[in-house]
């Protein structure tokens, strides 16, 4: 019985350090792209609680697309955006509640 315990909690424990960096899960994946869910979850001391979650498409080039949503604020966040591939990579996204919380974002990834 101990050891069943045991063994339970290190499985909680390595779950929940994994789930502080919000990985990526694949759905779908083929050999040129990737379909992939990304769950905004936290632990608890005997459970695990999802708060929304981003999907998306990663391309093997390095373009893609996602969108998602929050819920863990008062409102809950919508979000989307899409990259271009390559090596002068392209970004966008935006995010917004609907009502106070509105943002934009844009970058470009050089690779050398």
């Amino acid at each position: 019985m101990r050891r069943t315990l045991f063994i339970a909690t290190c499985l909680v424990a390595a779950s929940s350090a994994g789930l502080a960096q919000t990985p990526k899960l694949p759905i779908q994946s083929s050999e040129e792209s990737t379909i992939y869910v990304n769950p905004n979850a936290t632990s608890t001391e005997n459970s695990i609680e999802t708060k929304g979650a981003t999907l998306g498409v990663q391309n093997k080039d390095g373009s893609g697309m996602y969108g998602g949503m929050d819920t863990s604020g008062r409102r809950p966040t919508y979000s989307l955006g899409a990259s271009s591939g390559g090596d002068v990579s392209f970004s966008a996204g935006a995010e917004s509640d609907g009502k106070d919380k509105k943002g934009l974002k844009a970058g470009i990834t050089i690779k050398y």
